[in-house]
């Protein structure tokens, strides 16, 4: 393929999506180590909840008709009770928050709701509603439901449900096995020491950080030399991963050895360059099974890029249902300009439904301050050369 395969920002993100051929493999794993995974089946309620009737609040449960005004407390029925139904005329339960209700007994009134009461005796309001404080038996959720869909990424919320359904093991999708690399002679990792003519590798830690934000582990394997004859054999080597993801080298104009050598190892580009600033050079395609995806070595345009163009392939690669990343609306603070003919990048700061540009949107691509002062990302149209005060926008969240 020409290298020059130029492609428009949503024609990228399509591409990247069709690399998504294959999901991951199964695998159980405990509720404990849960966090995080995707889920690769489907949960059906096999309890209800709740799974019986019970008190919402610590009151009175008694059997409502009109006009009660006094009862007799027969017992007291704490959480973990099971408590026969016993009551006569005149007759309440003291109960507990979650205590299992007696089937007779349909109302519960809060203790600070009743006239009075003491040990022995409770004098209601004069109002009262059929049912308040019950919560029935499978009211939230009845046996047979669904509770949760495949390819759902459990949070703690999830787990939740998961545990009130007596589940311990969960089948999930295998974790992807993800390598991230950086090229050029000038770079050295932070724990080496570095010349005035040599620069820190920021990518590889920044988008491991980046990636693991999003839920995904990625392995460190540091720093290929600008040598095509070592990148060939680096590359061989590194067809037992899931993704590669590189950063650098692939620049119009710079030695393209990275190309060169992804295609001695039966690369096939989807794309190489974006009509969009920053991260023009942004190359993706497969060298066999394993997806690679090769951003700029600039460190802003490469976190952008991996973040718009990679972090949803990787969710859906994962077998995710929700993949793509949801805009929400808000208000321009101020004007600045951007350039027409490409889409461009902007970085700024959202609070309180307000978008605040990072320094009128003057800044390279080589620079990270930019990202350290942002939370936030717009995506303009090929078309548009500004941005008004107080105009509404939509944004990523970083």
């Amino acid at each position: 393929m020409n290298k020059n395969y130029s492609v428009g920002f949503d024609e990228a993100i399509n591409l990247g999506f069709s690399l998504v051929t294959t999901k991951p493999h199964l695998e159980w794993v405990s509720l404990f180590d849960a966090l995080g995974r995707t889920l690769a089946c489907e949960i059906t309620c096999k309890k209800n909840l709740p799974s019986y009737n019970n008190a919402a609040l610590d009151g009175f449960a008694f059997k409502y008709q009109e006009d009660l005004s006094e009862l007799h407390i027969k017992t007291t029925i704490l959480a973990g009770m099971v408590v026969e139904p016993s009551l006569g005329e005149n007759e309440c339960y003291k109960i507990m928050t979650g205590a299992k209700i007696p089937d007779d007994a349909d109302t519960i009134v809060p203790f600070e709701d009743c006239s009075s009461y003491d040990e022995t005796q409770v004098v209601l309001s004069s109002f009262m509603k059929k049912g308040n404080a019950v919560r029935l038996k499978g009211e939230e959720e009845r046996v047979g439901s669904l509770l949760l869909e495949k390819g759902i990424c459990l949070s703690s919320r999830e787990i939740a449900l998961l545990a009130s359904q007596g589940i311990s093991m969960v089948q999930v999708y295998k974790k992807l096995h993800i390598a991230v690399f950086s090229t050029g002679d000038e770079l050295k990792s932070p724990w080496e020491l570095a010349s005035e003519d040599e620069i820190y590798d920021i990518n590889a830690l920044a988008l491991i950080s980046l990636l693991a934000e999003h839920g995904f582990e990625a392995h460190y394997c540091g720093v290929i030399p600008d040598n095509l004859g070592a990148a060939i054999v680096y590359f061989e080597r590194m067809k037992q991963y899931d993704v590669l993801l590189t950063s650098g080298g692939v620049s119009m104009g710079e030695a393209d050895f990275v190309e060169r050598a992804l295609l001695a190892n039966g690369f096939v580009a989807s794309y190489h360059g974006i009509n969009i600033k920053p991260g023009k050079p942004t190359m993706m395609g497969k060298m066999g099974e394993t997806i690679v995806a090769s951003m700029p070595g600039n460190p802003l345009a490469a976190y952008t890029n991996t973040f718009l163009f990679l972090i949803p392939l990787l969710k859906k690669l994962q077998g995710q249902i929700k993949f793509n990343f949801e805009e929400i609306n808000a208000q321009n603070s101020e004007h600045f300009t951007v350039k027409s003919g490409r889409v461009n990048l902007v970085l700024g700061h959202f609070s309180e439904g307000t978008f605040h540009v990072f320094d009128k949107n003057k800044y390279g691509s080589g620079m990270v301050k930019p990202l350290i002062n942002s939370n936030a990302l717009w995506v303009s149209d090929e078309i548009s050369t500004h941005v008004e005060a107080g105009e509404e926008i939509k944004i990523l969240l970083l």
